[in-house]
């Protein structure tokens, strides 16, 4: 069996421990200022986790601090597995939520920014619960690792494999040779995203404390709210909509074209295929949907969580399938309407970008929009090669030809996909979802997304299902959010063997 460094796994470990309780501890302030009784079972959840995180760190001291990549694919892994065990302490301990089975898919579905839930009625919880909620998106939206992979030179350990295990879509693109600085870029870029936000929704007219707390499910694309009907609370409110729409687009683009935005190089955002597909897929299925939505006359299809919408008028469908459209695609889950109201032909196009995801390198869950375009052009490139069998056909990628190792794994990455989702689904109706819900939840659960269809659809929520489906979406929502290879990499034999 493969030797590993333990010690130097326990105390990354540890690591990530203590920065969980002290985001614990952030909470504190709402609880205090609403005078909530949460506020001691928070309170006690922050001293556990950094106590475990500190007796974690000092107790191991490794003689060896370079990690090797299998040791970061276990680190990253056991990491959130440490951020979910210890992060549904706040609920459990407040009595927020006293199920462990319904605490563990509530933290994992905030941590994968997925953003399903369990609860019934949100906004009867305390305030510092719900602000702890949408931290846990916060804190997963970018991952807790590249946070920590920070400040790892101040502990002298190198974080390169965590990095490279931890970064969202199939590459990771760096803004600077230094990974620590580039974990840094990357954070200020979420921070200041996260801040403009909440500043532009509250000029909109959001309470300072759902601003906040949306604020950090946008940017994460987690889709936590604070409100029962979600976003559409604010359905006589579109300037705050159109807000969060803006976010979102902006959370769903690869952070080093952000990053190249905001120092002025525009040219190489436009000139990104992958934000291209993005911008016009999005453009245009969003339109596609307003007119299905114009045309349908029918008052059952026009029902929103909140009241029935007013679709005569144009703007407002054209607002709703935007703001669908781009929750669905970033993964981030928010809603201001029921799509699946919208006609079976509407509901089937929403049930087709489970499968699409936001830009690789974004928060967003999902196969990711790179992966997709990669793999149709080795597709068609199939008809050329069969026409021209000596010849040498790369597949090119914004102007570059892209190694055939990485068209593999690509490959192999969608076929594992697919497979999953159709075992999954055939699992959830084992544990007595109907075929419907079964393939919504398991779609929605994989892709990091929120709602599904069928009983789990936008005005519903996972409260429903079985101990052992929630357990099992809880999985989904891991792997996917780990990208699949992440997790289930530890599964296989030749991981745990000798190189």
């Amino acid at each position: 069996m493969e030797k590993f460094n333990l010690k130097l796994i326990y105390r990354f470990l540890g690591i990530t421990a203590v920065l969980n309780g002290l985001f614990m501890w952030f909470s504190l302030p709402f609880s205090f200022y609403y005078d909530e009784s949460s506020k001691w079972g928070i309170a006690t959840a922050g001293i556990i986790t950094v106590g475990l995180g500190l007796i974690l760190y000092f107790f191991n001291k490794p003689d060896s601090k370079k990690i090797k990549k299998k040791e970061g694919y276990l680190i990253v892994s056991l990491g959130w597995l440490i951020l979910t065990l210890t992060g549904m302490l706040p609920y459990l301990l407040s009595g927020s939520i006293p199920s462990v089975t319904n605490a563990f898919f509530e933290t994992i579905s905030g941590y994968s920014t997925t953003g399903s839930s369990i609860l019934t009625d949100i906004e009867s919880m305390p305030k510092g619960i719900l602000f702890w909620r949408s931290a846990t998106h916060w804190i997963g939206g970018m991952g807790i690792i590249v946070l920590t992979i920070a400040i790892l030179p101040l502990l002298g350990i190198g974080g390169m494999q965590l990095f490279m295990a931890e970064a969202p879509g199939p590459s990771a693109d760096k803004l600077h040779p230094r990974i620590t600085d580039t974990a840094k870029r990357l954070w200020l870029i979420y921070v200041l995203l996260t801040l403009a936000e909440f500043l532009l929704l509250k000029v909109a007219g959001m309470g300072w404390f759902d601003a906040i707390n949306h604020a950090m499910a946008t940017i994460s694309t987690g889709g936590f709210s604070t409100k029962n009907a979600s976003v559409a609370h604010w359905n006589n409110a579109p300037f705050i909509q159109y807000i969060i729409i803006f976010f979102m687009f902006l959370a769903g683009i690869n952070f080093v074209l952000t990053y190249f935005a905001l120092k002025g190089k525009v040219r190489k955002v436009i000139q990104s295929e992958e934000f291209k597909y993005y911008l016009f897929g999005v453009l245009g299925i969003s339109g596609i949907i307003a007119i299905m939505i114009i045309f349908n006359q029918d008052p059952s299809l026009h029902t929103s969580i909140a009241h029935p919408m007013v679709y005569g008028k144009v703007e407002s469908a054209i607002r709703h399938s935007l703001f669908s459209v781009i929750s669905v695609v970033t993964t981030t889950g928010f809603v201001t309407a029921d799509f699946t109201m919208w006609s079976y032909f509407v509901t089937a196009i929403f049930f087709s970008l489970f499968f699409l995801g936001g830009s690789a390198g974004s928060t967003s869950g999902g196969v990711k929009i790179v992966r997709h375009i990669i793999l149709l052009k080795s597709s068609f490139l199939e008809f050329k090669r069969t026409l021209h069998p000596n010849a040498i056909i790369p597949v090119r990628y914004d102007g570059k030809a892209v190694k055939q190792t990485i068209v593999f794994n690509i490959l192999s990455f969608f076929v594992l996909y697919m497979l999953i989702f159709i075992v999954g689904t055939i699992i959830l109706t084992f544990f007595g979802l109907d075929f419907y819900s079964a393939l919504g939840a398991c779609a929605s659960s994989l892709g990091n997304i929120g709602p599904g269809i069928g009983t789990v659809s936008p005005v519903d929520n996972f409260n429903h299902l079985s101990i052992g489906a929630k357990w099992f979406c809880s999985f989904l929502m891991l792997i996917g959010r780990l990208e699949l290879f992440t997790v289930l990499i530890l599964f296989t034999p030749f991981f745990w063997r000798k190189n």
